[in-house]
C-alpha cells in the first residue's frame, strides 16, 4: 500500500511537471517553423520542416541583440546590488545592536506591504530631478534596495550559529572578518535564492522601464517585445513572437540552472526543523 501511494505520488508529480512544460516545449518548436504551419500543424508535437528564418527577421527587423544586452545588464547589476545591500543589511539587524534597530526593520517590512505601481509617479519625478530619465541609472538604482531581500537575509542570519561567531572572535576576526569568512559563505544557497530571484524579477520588469526610457537604445527586452508586437497591423506574426520569447527565457532558465543547486538546498534546509 504504501509503494502504491509513493508511485501515485510521483505520478502525479510527472503529470503536473509535464503540462507546465509542454507550453513550454510548444513555443520552442513552433518557433522553428514558418507561419503557415503553425496553423495548419500546430497540433503536432514534433515539426520535421524547421527553419531560423523567424529568428532572422526578428534580428533584422528590431535591435533585438541591444534589447537584450540592455536587459542583461541592467538585470545582472540589480541582482549584483541587491545582494550586497540584502546581505550587509540582513546581518546588521540579524546580529548588530544600535538604536531603533527594530522600527527601522519594520520600515522595511512596511516597505513590502506598498504596491510598487504607488511609488511610480514619485520615483519618475525623482529620476526627473537628477537628470536620470532614459539612462541606465534609471533602470538600475530602484532595484538595488527591498525589503524582502533584507527581511530573507535577516531571517537566514537570525538562525545562523552564534557559537561559529564566538569561535571566530576567539580566533581574533572582528565583525567584518566574521561576516566575510564564516556567515556568508555559508548562506550561500540563501544568497543564491534571493539572486535568482531578484534576476527574474528585474528581467520581466516591464512598467518600470517602458515609463522611464523613451529612446529606442535603452529599451529592455519585454518593452521591445511589446513594442514589437504593437507593430502589427493587419497580420500578427506568431512566428517572430514565438523566437522572441524564445529568447526572452533564455537567460532566467540559465540563472536558475546555475543556482538551482543552491536553490533546492536551501528551500530544504528552511523546510527542516530541530
Amino acid at each position: 500500500m504504501k509503494n502504491f501511494r509513493t508511485f501515485l505520488g510521483y505520478l502525479i508529480l510527472i503529470l503536473i511537471a509535464l503540462s507546465m512544460l509542454y507550453p513550454f516545449f510548444a513555443m520552442i518548436n513552433l518557433s522553428f517553423v514558418s507561419e503557415n504551419e503553425i496553423f495548419t500543424n500546430s497540433h503536432q508535437l514534433i515539426h520535421t520542416h524547421l527553419t531560423l528564418q523567424n529568428y532572422k527577421n526578428v534580428f533584422t527587423q528590431i535591435p533585438l541583440a541591444r534589447y537584450f544586452l540592455n536587459s542583461l545588464f541592467v538585470a545582472t547589476l540589480t541582482t549584483i546590488g541587491q545582494v550586497i545591500f540584502a546581505a550587509f543589511s540582513g546581518y546588521a539587524f540579524a546580529r548588530m545592536k544600535f538604536k531603533y534597530r527594530d522600527a527601522i526593520f519594520l520600515g522595511f517590512l512596511i516597505t513590502m506591504l506598498i504596491p510598487p505601481q504607488v511609488n511610480i509617479i514619485p520615483l519618475f519625478f525623482l529620476m526627473r530631478e537628477l537628470h536620470m530619465v532614459n539612462t541606465y541609472q534609471a533602470l538600475i538604482l530602484p532595484g538595488l534596495f527591498g525589503g524582502f531581500g533584507v527581511f530573507l537575509m535577516r531571517q537566514y542570519f537570525l538562525s545562523f550559529p552564534k557559537e561559529l561567531e564566538d569561535s571566530s572572535k576567539i580566533d581574533g576576526c572582528n565583525l567584518f572578518q566574521s561576516f566575510f569568512k564564516i556567515a556568508l559563505p555559508l548562506a550561500l544557497p540563501t544568497v543564491a535564492t534571493l539572486a535568482i530571484f531578484t534576476f527574474v524579477t528585474t528581467w520581466n520588469s516591464f512598467l518600470w522601464p517602458l515609463i522611464i526610457t523613451n529612446s529606442e537604445g535603452m529599451r529592455t527586452l519585454p518593452v521591445g517585445l511589446a513594442i514589437f508586437k504593437g507593430s502589427f497591423r493587419e497580420i500578427t506574426m506568431w512566428g517572430e513572437l514565438l523566437a522572441c520569447s524564445v529568447i526572452c527565457t533564455i537567460p532566467v532558465v540559465g540563472v536558475f540552472l546555475l543556482g538551482k543547486k543552491y536553490f533546492i538546498n536551501d528551500i530544504m534546509q528552511g523546510g527542516v526543523k530541530e
